[in-house]
């Protein structure tokens, strides 16, 4: 049994009568001197810093002519530059469009014009590959490196931004201070974000999030997480998408957080390197991130017949379970509330693993069109495997007859649920139903306590000719964590699942395995799941992958393009 060490969060008491514009202007104004926004081995801003470059976009929209609830597109990597552009774009009373900076130039193009967007912030990486004859509606485009505008289609705006410092002394004649910033309360019900979804379905729909949403989300992560002002976060969701944006950003800034940016990709040795010298409070990652340096760092310390004979005993396995959490808790950095993991399901096994050295990790289960949270429960309290309780401000129901043993559809609805898709009445109707009930997508039961148990999606589910239902998730889970195997995908071929595998070859290179040995083992692999599996959801055979799965940004992998695999 797991212990229970209860933490109380009433150590920031969040303003919950403000709204989400009041809200960031209290942290600003409160935690005027205290560091803000860092790009990891580069620039600090302070709060007063980041009000400054806010209170600068404004003046630049101003002249440009951007009026309240026109649109602002932002892409490029997590950088402070990018959430100074943002937090400039709402308080201005705009809607902003957060782009993927791993979408394509083509998405890209047709998200900014199918949002209306009137100003392009792009990161240089990303504007190289730009080409602005595609995109006809923008005023401009500014390069979030230096905030320099790189095409601009208005005499307004090209004034504006050189005469940037002066038009800024003009409306500043003595010290810019706290009580200078002051920003107009929003309308709950208007949009704060469109966010086009880079979901698993091959195209984008934008999903409109009003700001009541965004602050119920907040509300429920104030409460439940209990972050201080000053304390740290590395932001390494990609800010693109709705976790990493609410979860790490916007809470962060509301709690008078200092945020990280590592500004590449969030490798193992990154995270080590970075996380030891940043020690974050709160880290929010998917849950790759974390199989992979569980796999890698710690296992192989714990993984022979001695160490697992010394987990299993009663009497001195509490004092080596300790020793084990203190090297996994060392290798995030050590002063953790929780590692909140979200965006795709957990591998089972690693989970247990977490559970028995009582390793503070919980699952947030959402989706963008919630902003993202529909469950999560704070690490001592979710039941394994479970994603948590319904959050606040929002209800759960399971459309099955027996909602506790038999899979049905989740669907919720309430303050987190979104406006609708951007322009898109057919799909708003398809996805939101009379009675404002959001459909997920997600098949899932619901225990006596109201924790969620996910499935798997209703899409992926493989239904066979004898009328047998089989989640691919739960056997992709169980092969995933067989030797030799980076990732898995079970497909439905003919009437036979068949297992398409990227292996870890690293890991057989390492074993001096040879390409005939590396596939023996997973066909070993192959014979040894079946047994655990029932005779209508075994795998009849396996086909090797050369390279990773492509995947979403927050790293699910692109089923579609998968599915009409030859034998």
């Amino acid at each position: 049994m797991r212990t229970k060490s209860r933490i109380v969060c009433n150590n920031y008491n969040m303003e919950s009568d403000k709204s989400l514009i009041q809200l960031i202007e209290s942290s600003i104004q409160k935690n005027w001197d205290k560091d803000a926004l860092t790009d990891y081995k580069g620039v600090t801003f302070q709060y007063k810093d980041v009000a400054r470059k806010i209170e600068k976009i404004h003046i630049v929209f101003q002249h440009a002519g951007i009026n309240p609830k026109d649109k602002i597109a932002i892409c490029g990597r997590n950088s402070a530059n990018w959430t100074a552009c943002f937090l400039a774009t709402i308080t201005y009373g705009c809607v902003a469009v957060p782009i993927l900076h791993e979408f394509k130039p083509d998405n890209i193009h047709n998200i900014v014009n199918h949002s209306e967007a009137r100003m392009l912030f792009a990161g240089d990486q990303i504007w190289e590959n730009l080409n602005e004859e595609f995109m006809p509606l923008l005023e401009g485009i500014i390069e979030l490196k230096n905030l320099e505008v790189v095409v601009s289609r208005s005499e307004k705006l090209t004034y504006a931004t050189e005469h940037l410092n002066e038009e800024f002394g003009k409306k500043h004649p003595c010290r810019f201070r706290a009580e200078n910033v002051g920003y107009k309360k929003e309308n709950p019900e208007d949009p704060a974000i469109i966010n086009y979804t880079s979901g698993t379905t091959g195209y984008s729909k934008g999903v409109m999030l009003p700001y009541r949403a965004i602050t119920s989300n907040i509300t429920h992560i104030h409460n439940k997480v209990g972050l201080k002002a000053g304390d740290s976060i590395v932001s390494m969701l990609p800010l693109g998408h709705i976790f990493g944006l609410v979860f790490d950003f916007i809470y962060g800034i509301t709690a008078g957080a200092h945020l990280w940016f590592l500004t590449r990709m969030p490798s193992p040795k990154i995270i080590a390197e970075s996380f030891a010298e940043i020690r974050p409070k709160v880290i929010a990652c998917v849950p790759l991130i974390v199989e992979k340096i569980i796999k890698k760092n710690i296992l192989p310390k714990v993984d022979n017949k001695l160490g697992k004979l010394i987990l299993n005993l009663p009497i001195i396995s509490d004092k080596i379970k300790d020793i084990i959490r203190e090297k996994a808790m060392e290798v995030f950095g050590g002063n953790f509330i929780e590692i909140v993991i979200g965006g795709a399901p957990f591998n089972p096994e690693i989970e247990s693993f977490l559970r028995k050295i009582n390793f503070p990790y919980t699952i947030a289960y959402g989706m963008t069109e919630c902003a993202p949270l529909i469950c999560h429960s704070r690490w001592d309290e979710i039941e394994y495997q479970s994603c948590g309780k319904t959050v606040a401000n929002m209800e759960t129901k399971i459309l099955s007859d027996n909602p506790e043993t038999i899979p049905g559809e989740l669907i919720c609805r309430g303050t987190n649920v979104m406006l609708g898709y951007y322009k898109n009445k057919q799909a708003t109707d398809q996805a939101i139903d009379s009675n404002g009930w959001l459909h997920t997508g997600d098949m899932a039961i619901k225990d006596k306590e109201g924790n969620i148990f996910i499935k798997g999606r209703c899409k992926n589910m493989l239904l066979t000719s004898t009328g047998q239902n089989i989640y691919p998730e739960e056997i992709e889970a169980r092969l995933n964590n067989m030797p030799y195997v980076n990732e898995s995908l079970i497909i439905l071929n003919k009437e036979k699942l068949i297992a398409l595998v990227y292996p870890d070859k690293e890991d057989a290179f390492v074993h001096g395995l040879s390409q005939k040995q590396l596939e023996d083992a997973i066909e070993l692999n192959r014979t040894e799941l079946n047994k655990q599996l029932p005779a209508f959801s075994q795998i009849s055979r396996v086909k090797l992958f050369p390279e990773e799965f492509e995947k979403t940004a927050k790293k699910s992998i692109k089923r579609f393009l998968y599915q009409n695999i030859n034998e």
